[in-house]
């Protein structure tokens, strides 16, 4: 088995391809610090510069970081980012891609996913699987969605870019999560019409005690329904549209992604979940950082196991089943 270093040695060594005497920050916070240091550990073995820099944690997924550590970040040559809350969605991780920074996020890591499951894939058969399914998913316009526990849900693409998760973020400006292996994309706002069930587990809320039912209209949340998960969220959601300037905005029908990792495992942490084989994934709230219009503040994916995702005369899934 894996340990936490083998992990970190991963994701500096094979996922991000860090090289001796490069600017290196591993940005954590004090909820992760034992993660962050076991990947400034990696980083220094690489002969990088490596900075280890702990801030306070965030208080939702999609927060921005610090003023100051936003800053840093578009300063530097590669970053990875073990945190309780995810950056992935923020204007500062952007900007430091832009600025030409490669940038794996890890929110919600743990030692054990460091370890086992998605961590411990061939990312060089990722990316294959990966890009296979890209192909195929470029040629779609509009999907819809059904599963047998009543999802039926379409979304309209247009010529929106899908974006690869492959692992391997080697090249200047690449971006992912770790542990990797999805596609996503931005459905058009406004678009989304239909019901979405999500039966695995959700962002900030893990495992599911029941379904939640969401009644989607026009590309937002209208109706959410369910358990004491369901409550979770709305309050969630709720409690972000006092931080935006338009209430309706964390509801908006955000992602779309396709999970691709042969060896994540459902666990109820939706950074592993949304990368397992079978499964898609729906966020709620931002994407402003990768091709949407969207700022929420916030970004909440749900996980759907074992859908059929169509789109004019081709089956992408079946069944959960990547065709």
């Amino acid at each position: 088995m894996m340990t936490l270093l083998d992990g970190a040695r991963t994701a500096v060594s094979t996922c991000l391809g860090v090289k001796r005497g490069e600017h290196a920050l591993v940005l954590t916070d004090i909820v992760k610090r034992e993660i962050g240091e076991a990947l400034f550990e990696a980083m220094v073995e690489q002969g990088a510069e490596a900075m280890l820099l702990v801030m306070r944690p965030r208080t939702r997924h999609g927060e921005e970081p610090p003023d100051p550590v936003a800053a840093t970040m578009k300063e530097v040559d590669v970053i990875v980012a073990p945190t309780e809350y995810s950056i992935s969605h923020t204007q500062a991780r952007k900007k430091a891609t832009d600025a030409g920074a490669r940038i794996a996020t890890m929110p919600t890591i743990t030692t054990e996913m460091m370890s086992e499951g998605g961590m411990t894939a061939d990312f060089h058969e990722v990316r294959r699987l990966v890009r296979r399914t890209h192909r195929k998913a470029s040629r779609l316009r509009e999907v819809t969605i059904t599963t047998d526990l009543g999802t039926d849900l379409t979304l309209k693409l247009g010529r929106r870019k899908w974006i690869e998760d492959t692992g391997l973020l080697r090249r200047r400006g690449d971006f992912g999560n770790l542990p990797a292996g999805e596609i996503f994309i931005a459905p058009l706002e406004g678009k989304a019409n239909g019901t979405l069930v999500v039966d695995g587990s959700f962002s900030s809320i893990g495992t599911l005690d029941r379904p939640i039912t969401i009644k989607v209209v026009d590309g937002f949340a209208e109706r959410i329904s369910g358990g004491n998960s369901a409550r979770k969220l709305r309050a969630l959601l709720k409690k972000q549209e006092a931080n935006v300037e338009d209430p309706m905005l964390p509801y908006n029908i955000a992602e779309f992604g396709i999970g691709l990792n042969p060896n994540a495992r459902i666990i109820g942490n939706p950074l592993e979940d949304e990368k397992v084989m079978g499964t898609i994934h729906i966020a709620l709230g931002d994407n402003s950082t990768f091709g949407g219009r969207i700022r929420a503040g916030i970004h909440l994916d749900g996980i759907i196991t074992s859908p059929t995702v169509t789109g004019g005369d081709l089956t992408l899934m079946l069944n959960g089943e990547i065709r």
